[in-house]
């Protein structure tokens, strides 16, 4: 098992090791983060890449989930079960990320922020939220459930509202976060 995926097996409550793949296994935000990995691991036309893509269409289709396999997504990243998020385009998201369920991350189509957003290390996105345009996400941040953001937001934040309103705060998803990598 590469690093990124025992990564992200770890933040699914803390498991590690054969034993704990198999059970995580069972949980529906790790076995579609799983495949992802795969795809993204296995470009081309292979024959491996062709199951596991065959496997994230299914479960795409199944769970809900829509990552696009062209995501940079770092380590430890976790998805709520059945959380239907949808992911446009080759974003980037650093290290212990959390998406939660009806989540938009998108790009910005017109204007200023046209293009995909970055999102740093230590993020909680909060039950339907949007982030949509070229903007930067910074680390340690946590975004409030329902909230709309297409502006940039500084380290240690909270961004809560629609439109969004930053309020600072040292170590925001202190609580939110668990098992980090």
């Amino acid at each position: 098992m590469n690093s990124l995926i025992a990564s992200d097996l770890f933040r699914h409550f803390g498991f590690k090791g054969t034993k704990g793949f198999i059970k995580g296994l069972t949980y529906p935000g790790f076995r579609y983060t799983y495949f992802f990995r795969k795809v993204s691991e296995h470009s081309g036309s292979s024959f491996c890449s062709l199951v596991y893509r065959m496997f994230l269409r299914r479960y795409r289709f199944k769970y809900g989930f829509e990552i696009n396999p062209d995501a940079k997504i770092g380590k430890g990243f976790y998805l709520t079960s059945h959380c239907s998020p949808v992911i446009i385009g080759p974003i980037k998201m650093g290290s212990n990320c959390n998406v939660s369920h009806c989540v938009t991350i998108g790009r910005g189509i017109a204007g200023e922020r046209k293009g995909r957003p970055t999102i740093g290390d230590n993020v909680w996105i909060g039950p339907g939220s949007i982030i949509v345009g070229k903007i930067i996400i910074g680390n340690d941040v946590l975004i409030a459930p329902n909230t709309f953001v297409n502006f940039d937001v500084p380290d240690h934040s909270i961004v809560i509202g629609s439109p969004g309103k930053i309020i600072a705060k040292e170590n925001p998803t202190k609580d939110y976060i668990n098992f980090k990598v």
